[in-house]
Order: C-alpha cells, then structure tokens, then sequence
C-alpha cells in the first residue's frame, strides 16, 4: 500500500505524500494479517504432519508479512523525521 500512496502523490496534485500517509497504516494491518495468517498455515502443516501441503506458501507469507511491516516502519519514520524537519525548519 505504501508504494500506491507514494505513486498517487506523484501523479496526482490533489493528494501530497503527508496525505498519503495512511497507506502506512493500511499496509501495517495487512502485514500484521499476512503474518497471522501465516502462522495459522504454519500450525495447520504441523497438526497434519505436512500431509495437507502449503508449507512453503506459508512461509513465504510469513516473509512477506515481515517486509511489509518493515517498509511501513521505514515509511514511518521517515514520515515522522520529515513532520520534526518542517516543525524546526521555520
């Protein structure tokens, strides 16, 4: 969701990056789900000792859980460090 709310800024005059910024919450709940879901997949492997299949879909879910979380971090911050940088800037 980040890198759609940073495209529709540059494309568009009528929403700027700050206005984008809830794409970073979007994208963190859909993190936060991918990460879930993928540990539910991941017990359901477990209890039927692989026979249903799906563990690698699982885990690559669970990996791009964690790198969406880390892009929304990233976002984030750097959200945070440009609002300190027009707050002191004048």
């Amino acid at each position: 969701m980040v890198p759609i709310g940073i495209a529709l800024a540059r494309e568009t005059e009528q929403v700027t990056l700050v206005n984008s910024s809830g794409s970073i919450a979007i994208g963190a709940l859909l993190g936060l789900g991918a990460i879930v879901l993928a540990r539910r997949a991941q017990d359901r492997v477990r209890m039927t000792l692989g026979r249903s299949g799906g563990a690698g879909a699982a885990r690559v879910g669970r990996v791009l859980g964690i790198a969406g979380l880390l892009l929304c971090g990233t976002a984030a911050l750097a959200l945070g460090f440009y609002g300190l940088l027009a707050l002191f800037a004048g």
